[in-house]
């Protein structure tokens, strides 16, 4: 409930004309409320942003018998797509230009796919023993489809098309980015 309270408040008067005190007070709470589940003002609109940093290393530790990491993280991603993850974009396009438009906001996200990737290379380097480049690279680039899939949805919503159309192309995109992918690392990390 935070979060969209600040959410609208954002997409209405500006990310950076906001204070904490607002939102407090449009929410009908303390202050410290807000900070106490929102420490840093950006997860106010990026309050999914444990399970995106997170997302990618639970779907490679939870891959069954047989899966590689890209299998794991291709059967992951359909997976949301098929149960419209309110993660992957979807129609709210003031929401997406309040991020496209707003540097902090950017700059967060950025961070946070950095995030997700670090993650995911640990449990790799865990998993595989190998400190080297290959498990952080292999990261680097299921991160990448991570992030290039958002912007890809980003775009299509901000283009005007609708729910439909966005989750199918998504899923279109998605499955192109796996299959470019798989010549090159489609057996890493195979359990």
């Amino acid at each position: 409930m935070i979060s969209d309270v600040a959410t609208r408040l954002f997409v209405e008067r500006g990310y950076d004309d906001v204070t904490i005190a607002d939102v407090a007070a449009a929410a009908g709470v303390a202050k410290m409320t807000v900070t106490n589940h929102f420490p840093l003002k950006e997860d106010l609109v990026l309050d999914l942003h444990e399970d995106l940093v997170n997302r990618l290393a639970r779907a490679v530790s939870a891959r069954a018998t047989g899966e590689s990491a890209l299998d794991a993280v291709r059967h992951d991603y359909a997976e949301r797509i098929r149960r419209r993850d309110p993660a992957i974009p979807d129609e709210d396009a003031d929401w997406q230009r309040l991020v496209l438009n707003t540097p902090v906001l950017q700059a967060r996200l950025h961070q946070l796919y950095g995030y997700a990737e670090a993650r995911l290379a640990a449990v790799l380097i865990e998993e595989t023993g190998d400190s080297g480049i290959a498990p952080r690279l292999v990261a680097a680039a299921l991160a990448d489809v991570e992030r290039l899939l958002f912007d890809e949805g980003q775009r299509r919503i901000l283009g005007g098309e609708d729910s439909a159309q966005i989750f199918a192309a998504l899923a279109q995109a998605a499955r192109q980015a796996f299959d470019l992918l798989e010549p090159a690392i489609g057996n890493y990390a195979r359990r």
